[in-house]
């Protein structure tokens, strides 16, 4: 199949043009809450429980940086997959969605480890729900995955639910990553056609193109697996992930990578971001810091990344040698991001990484 799995908007009908209006819309609103949940939440147990809150080193940014391999059970973990159109049913077996785990009244009142009450209402479960928020927090603590689509049943006007709790990805890692083989024409066919040696550094290489050590913790890989399993549908994802491990929110698209994690700024690292994007530092501290802590702010520093050549399909299609040695993803932008809930202000571009 072709890397480029979607269709660019000036491709769509007119109809699925809305859709996809639509879909960005929400998914700028899932973003707020996942910070929120994935971040700022989480600090906050750190801070409830009186333990100092471990802070992602930019080391750990970079590409093919290794992940300190500690869990801290503050720390929020979750996976959510938001898919712009409905799974369609013969991908079960992969997706594993059923009436079993769909989010009805008598499902989620039957799972012991959700703390919903018999109050509970099943327009909740829709995006454009006052109580979607809550609804959502709820059942984040859930195991495996929560899943979010477009109900089929309301095509006229593209309603989007979470219409299944419980989401197990079933796909192997090797199926995966011979999948992105095929894609970047590493391979032809099969994973191990040039050797066992060969397919294992695919594998890893798989990793390294989703931003990930080779060695990643369950919920990461699982995301990492939907995000190249959901390639085979003709619209766009966005998978969420959280890790006891990575300390941060990882979101996976048709845009990339990226990965938004907790940061101390000085005072004298405020002041250079305000003027340098001509605000005041009174500006900066409403907008940007979501805590403090002494005299250092906290605020929200997004990484995002690209493939390299070597993780793009090469311009002629031809069969290509793996160089293991080179990298498959680089950065590409660096960000302080907004509060959640901040209209106005935009990210603000600002170096860490590699100052």
């Amino acid at each position: 199949m072709p890397l480029t799995f979607w269709q660019v908007r000036e491709e769509l009908s007119t109809e699925n043009r809305l859709r996809r209006s639509y879909y960005e819309l929400l998914r700028d609103e899932l973003d707020q809450l996942m910070l929120q949940y994935g971040l700022i939440d989480s600090y906050e147990n750190f801070h409830c429980r009186r333990t100092p809150f471990p802070f992602v080193e930019k080391r750990e940014l970079k590409p093919r940086a290794r992940i300190p391999d500690v869990e801290y059970d503050c720390q929020n973990a979750f996976l959510v997959l938001f898919v712009e159109d409905t799974i369609p049913p013969r991908y079960k077996k992969y997706i594993r969605f059923f009436d079993v785990n769909r989010t009805t009244k008598a499902n989620l009142l039957g799972s012991k480890t959700l703390p919903l009450s018999n109050k509970y209402d099943r327009n909740h479960k829709y995006l454009e729900s006052i109580q979607f928020p809550d609804f959502l927090k709820a059942l984040l603590t859930v195991d495996y995955a929560l899943l979010i689509q477009r109900d089929p049943a309301t095509k006229a006007h593209n309603r989007y639910s979470l219409s299944h709790f419980h989401v197990r990805i079933d796909w192997p890692i090797i199926e995966a990553a011979e999948d992105l083989a095929q894609d970047l024409r590493y391979i032809s066919k099969d994973i191990f056609e040039r050797g066992e040696k060969y397919a294992e550094d695919l594998q890893k290489k798989f990793f390294e193109y989703y931003g990930l050590p080779v060695m990643a913790g369950g919920r990461r890989t699982a995301a990492i697996v939907a995000a190249q399993f959901l390639k085979r549908l003709p619209c766009i994802s966005t998978v969420y992930v959280g890790s006891s491990e990575t300390r941060g929110l990882i979101r996976i698209s048709e845009r990339g990578v990226s990965k938004a994690v907790l940061r101390k700024f000085s005072m004298a690292e405020m002041n250079e971001i305000a003027d340098m994007h001509r605000m005041s530092a009174q500006t900066f501290i409403k907008n940007y810091v979501v805590a403090k802590e002494k005299n250092d702010a906290i605020g929200i520093f997004q990484a995002t990344y690209r493939p390299t050549d070597p993780a793009r399909m090469p311009d002629d299609g031809k069969l290509r040698e793996l160089k293991p040695d080179l990298s498959w993803l680089t950065v590409g932008g660096q960000h302080v991001m907004p509060k959640p809930g901040v209209w106005k202000y935009p990210p603000l571009p600002f170096n860490i990484i590699y100052s």
